[in-house]
């Protein structure tokens, strides 16, 4: 068992969050090795640990591109949400705790307490509903911190709405050089971290995102309108009030190509314009766009932001492409010095040298 806390797992610690999202930028960038490494810190420490995925994760090969994989390596005392035909494939002895009454395609959300070391295939709820409640059933069956597995192509766990921490897992598999992943692990981070609004503006706009829909206010913020409806159908609603006084706009949902034209070209009528999206998690545009937006003078903010809590690399491909460990390393932290940058394996291997010099 990992003996000494690594800066990763004390940050965590010293963030007091009880809910991290673990995310990757892409398939095999390390998701699942961060994952362990956290799960080790934590029984190293004597942490309570939950631990459930919005996918499927733990399995022998990677379902994309067929390579292996590492598999989820849980410790005796975690608590794993997990759905039963999951179960009934675990490499651990484990004992039944509660059932959730969710149902998954691979059968009810059951939560058990492993009772011993060594490897799970972990599915949980995919529905963010259902992982509020999920997480909720852990932390009642003693968990005091609940870590989130998520899947390919969906970040809806990382919304600070599920978690109040994010760990993000970036890496040569991304493709091209170090500059071209650290270009493109800031360009992610960019639409991730979204600054909050401040208090008096998350106050007019919280009717929106308690209910949902889409709310625009004048610049007197008085409302023109508040309509329950879903935003990848608000783009032509919103175009009728281009002429009008409009200062903020606040849009609970998901954000896509056609809406984000919408409000460019509402920006352009009204520079100043003020835009609210739940979380960094809604915007599917790119970072270029969030650019242009600026420039027109509009403003762009989260009804809760992101707290990244960490970023984890990996400077392996298995696709080809790999970098030296410590360059990844010594550029991505010079990138991103905002940030906690680690390299788990790297930081594993180098005290097991000093350990053993």
């Amino acid at each position: 068992m990992t003996t000494s806390s690594s800066a990763l797992w004390q940050r965590i610690q010293a963030s007091g969050i009880t809910t991290l999202a673990v995310m990757g930028m892409t398939k095999n960038t390390g998701k699942t090795v961060a994952l362990n490494h956290l799960l080790a810190q934590a029984a190293a420490s004597g942490v309570a640990l939950g631990v459930t995925s919005i996918g499927r994760d733990g399995e022998d090969r990677d379902a994309v591109f067929f390579v292996p994989k590492p598999a989820i390596v849980v410790w005796p005392g975690n608590l794993v949400a997990t759905a039963r035909a999951t179960l009934e494939r675990a490499k651990v002895r484990y004992k039944h705790i509660d059932a959730t009454g969710m149902d998954s395609p691979m059968g009810e959300i059951l939560v058990v307490k492993v009772l011993e070391h060594g490897e799970m295939e972990i599915a949980g709820a995919s529905r963010s509903s259902d992982q509020l409640k999920v997480i909720a059933r852990l932390k009642q069956c003693g968990a005091a911190l609940v870590i989130l597995d998520g899947a390919l192509g969906r970040s809806q766990h990382a919304s600070p709405a599920i978690a109040n921490g994010v760990i993000l897992a970036t890496g040569a598999a991304i493709g091209g050089g170090i500059a071209d992943v650290i270009r493109k692990t800031r360009d992610r981070l960019a639409i991730l971290g979204i600054p909050q609004a401040d208090e008096a503006t998350r106050s007019l706009c919280e009717p929106v995102f308690t209910r949902g829909g889409v709310g625009l206010w004048n610049s007197a913020n008085q409302p023109l309108m508040l309509a329950e409806m879903a935003t990848l159908n608000a783009a032509a609603t919103l175009l009728q009030y281009q002429q009008a006084d409009m200062a903020t706009v606040a849009l609970s949902g998901a954000v896509g190509h056609s809406l984000w034209r919408a409000l460019m070209t509402l920006a352009s009528h009204r520079p100043g314009l003020r835009v609210v999206v739940n979380d960094g998690t809604r915007l599917f545009v790119e970072a270029g766009d969030l650019l242009a937006f600026e420039k027109q003078g509009a403003r762009l903010m989260a009804y809760r932001g992101i707290h990244m809590t960490g970023i984890t690399l990996n400077p392996f491909s298995p696709l080809g492409g790999s970098f030296d460990a410590q360059e990844f390393l010594t550029a991505a932290r010079a990138a991103f010095a905002a940030y906690g940058v680690s390299d788990v394996m790297l930081e594993a291997r180098m005290n097991q040298y000093k350990e053993t010099a």
